[in-house]
C-alpha cells in the first residue's frame, strides 16, 4: 500500500493524540531536551508556540498525516538565520522518516528563502543514512540548551 504523506497544522490534531505520542518513552531516548511529561497543558502551550512561529515566519512545524492518520510532528523553525529541520514521529511510525525527510526537503528546495537546512540530531541517533544519501554535511558537535547535538548542514538552492 503506497503511503499519503500530507503536512497539516498542528491544531487541526487532537491534543491527546499528541499527549500520547509524546508521553511514550521511547521518544524521550532521542529527545534529550524532553524533561517533563505531556498533559493538556503543555500541548497548548506546544502548539501555541510552533504556531507564533508560524506568524512569525511564515513557516514552522506541521502534524504529518500518513494515509490521513497523524503519525508525528515535524518541519522547519528559524533559529538565527538557518532554518532549522526537526522531526518527531511516533514510534509504529519510525519508518516514514525517509520518506517524510524527502516530502519536507523537497518543499525546502522550491523555497527560495530556505538556501540550506540544518538538522540538529542527539549523539544517540545512530541511523543517519537519509541524511548522508541527501548529501547533508556533518558540521559538528554544537551544546544546545545545555545538551550536546551533532549538526549537519544541507545547501537546498
Amino acid at each position: 500500500m503506497e503511503r499519503q504523506i500530507a503536512f497539516t497544522r498542528l491544531t487541526k490534531i487532537d491534543p491527546a493524540e499528541i499527549i500520547a505520542h509524546m508521553s511514550d518513552p521511547r521518544i524521550a531516548e532521542h529527545m534529550p531536551l524532553l524533561t517533563s511529561g505531556w498533559d493538556e497543558t503543555t500541548v497548548a502551550n506546544f502548539v501555541a508556540a510552533k504556531e507564533k512561529c508560524w506568524s512569525r515566519d511564515g513557516l514552522g512545524h506541521w502534524a504529518i498525516l500518513s494515509n490521513n492518520k497523524y503519525v508525528g510532528w515535524g518541519g522547519f523553525q528559524r533559529e538565527g538565520d538557518e532554518w532549522d529541520f526537526g522531526l518527531v514521529l511516533k514510534p509504529d511510525s519510525f519508518g516514514l522518516g525517509a520518506c517524510i525527510l524527502r516530502k519536507a526537503i523537497n518543499f525546502a528546495i522550491s523555497n527560495e528563502r530556505i538556501p540550506f537546512v540544518t538538522f540538529l540530531l542527539p549523539p544517540s541517533r545512530r541511523n543517519l543514512g537519509a541524511l548522508k544519501r541527501l548529501g547533508a554535511e556533518f558540521i559538528g558537535e554544537i551544546e544546545y540548551d545545555g545538551s550536546t547535538f551533532l549538526k549537519y548542514r544541507l545547501n537546498t538552492a
